[in-house]
């Protein structure tokens, strides 16, 4: 019986690298957010900073969702990239976005097709 081998589509890695993102965003406004109400409570903050950083390592693992299907390296970096920017930034508030982004990275990157 003959083996059928796909070339790849890497559905699994745009998939999870535009989720990962798209769901990246709202929590990076809600820390933004945090950090409006700690301002505004109590002084100076930097967490607004941080949490529009997050929004734009977002941005760069929904651009690297997108690239993964024709540059699978450079996507797959991007990803990686947004995922360790994001929980840098944000910590705690990017775990789930976060998981999405390194599992879909580490996919584009270390997956070989037979």
């Amino acid at each position: 019986m003959p083996r059928i081998v796909s070339m790849g589509k890497r559905t699994g890695e745009f998939v999870l690298g535009i989720l990962g993102g798209f769901i990246g965003i709202p929590f990076g406004i809600f820390a933004m957010v945090v950090g409006g109400i700690d301002s505004v409570i109590g002084g100076g903050s930097t967490i607004i900073g941080l949490g529009f950083a997050a929004i734009l390592f977002s941005v760069l693992g929904i651009i690297g969702g997108a690239f993964v299907k024709s540059k699978r390296k450079l996507g797959g970096w991007f990803m990686t990239i947004a995922s360790i920017g994001g929980f840098i930034s944000i910590s705690l508030f990017y775990i789930v976005p976060g998981l999405l982004l390194i599992s879909g990275g580490l996919l584009a990157l270390l997956r070989k097709w037979s």
